[in-house]
């Protein structure tokens, strides 16, 4: 069960973000950062999260359950760490309605690179998300305790 419950604030500005960044611990307690995609966010404090790749993460995860999920908002200065307990969901288990959020995703951010390109003249045909491969497994956060990032005199 979760400990804190999610603002609405915290829950718009997470959702405003192309990515994330999902911080995992190694065996030897090193810390490993990737950027992932949120794919869901519920108030009760479960963020849901889509790894691409079999990986560190993956690895890590499996010995170390403890991730901290940062992100934030240059133009606002502001943002958030929230750190808690991952629970990987296998790929058959993912819910449907998940992987269509994924894919709405990714064509929304395809969608949006190929209107700034031409909005500013590059007729460049490099779309990154495109290329990447179908989601691997599903990572459900727990968030334990909210770190608000934004300096004391911003807040």
């Amino acid at each position: 069960m979760s400990t804190k419950v999610l603002s609405q604030k915290i829950i718009s500005l997470i959702k405003k973000q192309g990515f994330i960044i999902v911080s995992s611990l190694d065996e030897k307690g090193k810390i490993h950062s990737s950027a992932k995609g949120v794919v869901g966010i519920d108030v009760k404090g479960r963020v849901f999260i889509i790894d691409l790749y079999y990986a560190r993460t993956y690895k890590n995860l499996k010995k170390n359950s403890i991730v901290t999920i940062t992100f934030f908002d240059e133009h606002k200065f502001e943002g958030y760490a929230l750190q808690g307990k991952a629970k990987i969901v296998e790929k058959e288990k993912i819910s449907k309605s998940i992987i269509n959020e994924w894919e709405d995703n990714m064509i929304r951010r395809i969608s949006k690179r190929m209107i700034k390109n031409l909005q500013s003249g590059n007729s460049s045909f490099h779309h990154p998300e495109a290329a990447l491969p179908h989601p691997k497994y599903l990572i459900e956060v727990d968030v334990k305790q909210i770190i608000d990032l934004a300096p004391a005199q911003l807040k």
